[in-house]
């Protein structure tokens, strides 16, 4: 499978989902602006049916290569991401689940038993979705006791977590400062957890998100709203070489992770 045809799926599950990433893509479209992927975010548990390593083999077949990895402890995350030349960064990410109660454990592993044998060898896997059945809010509050991050994966299973706006490649939104503005002006609410500008050109990268929108689920109690998925947008400076920077800063992401957390006024 090529990589147009992964990102186009996720791309349109993505906007479906979460109609408020499209009206943001299509402001800076507006603006007569060229959006550019920096990267695409994707989350998984750490069983070794559905880890991280599973999820990038679609990604590596098509001549993607492993770049770093990274360690998120308060968290208790760990990720890798990946490149390939012409194409957007690839960061995947995975819960530590011995680092949680029994509860988690066990609900994890039943999520991946109920999953077909056949979903599990298949590179259509980064874009299923929840493919372990209709979920429990019950069990979706009681996880979000312990891990946002887990809660969330349990609901939106496999999908593209964000897509991240390369601020490099605007012309008049050309600052993190500038791209938040206007999306505030707009009505869009900034993930402001550590700041609403994450990084800083010292370190060579700088992120932003809008927090995520909350959307219906189709719980087995009933209808709940719980947040989607969300917009990022990056600015990265070059090194002491001049090349520029490719990577990621843990404290950051740490932050942006929180995109999907759920807000007392949302």
């Amino acid at each position: 499978m090529n990589t147009s045809t992964i990102f186009d799926h996720l791309w349109k599950d993505y906007t479906t989902q979460n109609p408020s990433v499209q009206k943001v893509y299509d402001l800076f479209i507006k603006y007569g602006e060229t959006v550019s992927n920096d990267h695409i975010a994707f989350r998984t548990y750490d069983d070794p049916r559905i880890n991280i390593d599973v999820l990038s083999k679609a990604f590596l077949a098509a001549g993607y290569q492993y770049k770093g990895d990274y360690h998120f402890e308060a968290k208790h995350l760990y990720a890798k991401h990946f490149e390939m030349e012409g194409q957007p960064r690839v960061f995947i990410s995975q819960l530590i689940t011995k680092d949680f109660s029994p509860f988690l454990q066990e609900t994890v592993k039943k999520l991946v038993d109920a999953i077909p044998a056949e979903k599990l060898k298949s590179n259509e896997l980064i874009y299923a979705g929840n493919i372990w059945g209709k979920p429990s809010f019950a069990i979706y509050e009681k996880l979000r006791e312990e891990s946002e991050y887990a809660a969330w994966l349990y609901v939106n299973g496999f999908c593209a977590n964000h897509f991240t706006v390369s601020v490099n490649g605007l012309k008049t939104f050309n600052s993190l400062e500038k791209v938040n503005k206007l999306l505030k002006d707009n009505g869009f609410r900034i993930n402001d957890s550590g700041g609403e500008i994450k990084g800083t050109p010292a370190e060579l990268l700088e992120q932003s998100s809008i927090r995520a929108e909350m959307i219906d689920i189709k719980f087995t109690e009933g209808v709940q709203q719980i947040p989607g998925c969300y917009y990022e947008f990056a600015r990265r400076y070059p090194d002491s070489n001049g090349e520029l920077y490719s990577g990621f800063i843990a404290k950051s992401a740490d932050k942006i992770f929180e995109s999907t957390d759920m807000v007392k006024d949302q």
